[in-house]
C-alpha cells in the first residue's frame, strides 16, 4: 500500500498510497525534515488523474516547509493529497487505510485536516496511527478543527497589512473574499464584526447566499470577484488565483488571504509589484491552522496557540517593511527568510 517513489525536484520525496479495497489513492509528499518531522494536512479532492494530485502535493509540501519555518515551529514540510473516489465508498475505511499508511512512515509525517477533510476523518486516522492532529480537544488543550485559527491569523495579518499598505483600519475598507468555506466564512464574520464592507463569491451558491444574507455582503460571481472595486482581495479558495490575467484586471491594492499557493507562476510576484499591489505571502498569513495542529501534537494548550497566532501580524509587518525598503516583492523576501531558516537547520544537523 505504501510505495516510496523516486525523489522529485530534490529534496522532495514521495510516498504513493494505494489501497483498492478502501478506495485510498493518493500521495504523501515530504519536502523537508530539517526542522523536524514533515507536518501538513491531508487534502481530499476530485483530481482528474494522479499527475494532478502529485503536482498539487509537491507545491503544497514545499509551502508547508516555508510555512512551518516562518511560524517558528519544530516541523518540516509535507502534505498528503488523496483522490476522492468517483463512486460510492466507505469514508471511514478509506481514512483508516490512510492512517495505516501514515503509521508505516514511523513519524516521518504528521497529518491533520485540510481542504475536504474533517475532524471525523482524523478520528478514523487516529485509530491506526498517533501521528495525527486536528482531533477533538480536551479541556484547555489545543486541538479540534484548525480552520478558526487559520481565519484568525489571516484577519490579524490583514489588519496589519491594511494599516501598513493603505494607512487605514478594516472598518474603512472593502474586502473581496473569494471562497466561503470553513476558513473563508470565519474570516468574513470577523471582518463584518470589524466593520469592513464585504463582497463575496463561492462556487457553492447556497453556502455563499446564506453567508451573504447573514452578513449583508454583496454577492458576485466567482468570475468577477478578482476585478471588483475593493481595497483588499482575499483569496480563500484553492490555489493559483493570482494569474497574469487576474492581476492585470485587479483593482484592489492589497492581496491577503487564506488560500495556499496563490501565485499561479513565480513571475506574478513581480507583476504585482509593477501594478502597485502589495502581496502578503500566503504561507505566512495562513499559518494559524498548522500552529494549532503543531501545538496539539506537542501536547500544548490553546493559550500557546493564541500566543503564536498573535505573532502572524507582526511577522507580516516585518516582511512588508523589508520589501518596501529593498523595493522587492514580499514573496521573495519571505522565501529568502524561510530558506535561510531551513538551511541553517540543515547545517546544524550535518
Amino acid at each position: 500500500m505504501v510505495v516510496r517513489l523516486a525523489r522529485q525536484n530534490p529534496p522532495m520525496q514521495s510516498v504513493r498510497l494505494l489501497d483498492p479495497e478502501s478506495g485510498l489513492d493518493g500521495v504523501i509528499a515530504i519536502h523537508s525534515t530539517a526542522l523536524g518531522p514533515g507536518a501538513g494536512g491531508c487534502r481530499f479532492w476530485h483530481y482528474a488523474d494522479l499527475g494532478s494530485a502529485l503536482d498539487d502535493a509537491y507545491r503544497l509540501a514545499e509551502g508547508m516547509s516555508y510555512k512551518n519555518a516562518m511560524a517558528d515551529l519544530p516541523f518540516g514540510g509535507a502534505k498528503a493529497v488523496l483522490r476522492q473516489p468517483d463512486g460510492p465508498f466507505d469514508r471511514a475505511a478509506l481514512f483508516r487505510a490512510f492512517g495505516r499508511a501514515v503509521e508505516e512512515l514511523g513519524g516521518l509525517y504528521v497529518t491533520a485536516e485540510d481542504v475536504g477533510t474533517t475532524v471525523a476523518d482524523m478520528r478514523a486516522v487516529s485509530t491506526r496511527t498517533r501521528h495525527v492532529a486536528g482531533l477533538d480537544p480536551a479541556g484547555d488543550m489545543a486541538g479540534g478543527d484548525p480552520s478558526p485559527w487559520t481565519a484568525l491569523g489571516v484577519f490579524e495579518a490583514m489588519r496589519t497589512a491594511a494599516r501598513f499598505t493603505l494607512g487605514a483600519e478594516l472598518s474603512d475598507l472593502t474586502v473581496a473574499v473569494q471562497g466561503t468555506g470553513n476558513v473563508g466564512a470565519n474570516l468574513c464574520r470577523r471582518l463584518a464584526d470589524a466593520g469592513a464592507r464585504l463582497i463575496i463569491a463561492d462556487i457553492d451558491p447556497r453556502r455563499r447566499n446564506a453567508l451573504g444574507a447573514v452578513l449583508d455582503a454583496r454577492i458576485v460571481d466567482v468570475t468577477e470577484i478578482m476585478s471588483v472595486e475593493a481595497d483588499i482581495f482575499a483569496p480563500c479558495a484553492l490555489g493559483g488565483a493570482l494569474t497574469s490575467q487576474s492581476v492585470a484586471g485587479m483593482k484592489a491594492r492589497l492581496v491577503c488571504g487564506a488560500a495556499n499557493n496563490q501565485l499561479a507562476t513565480a513571475d506574478v510576484a513581480e507583476q504585482l509589484v509593477d501594478c502597485g499591489i502589495v502581496y502578503a505571502p500566503d504561507y505566512v498569513v495562513n499559518a494559524g491552522g498548522i500552529i494549532s495542529v503543531s501545538a496539539e501534537y506537542l501536547g500544548e494548550d490553546r493559550a500557546s496557540v493564541a500566543a503564536r497566532v498573535d505573532q502572524i501580524g507582526p511577522r507580516i509587518g516585518e516582511i512588508l517593511e523589508l520589501a518596501r525598503r529593498e523595493v522587492r516583492s514580499p514573496a521573495l523576501v519571505a522565501d529568502e527568510m524561510a530558506e535561510r531558516i531551513i538551511t541553517q537547520a540543515d547545517c546544524r544537523a550535518a
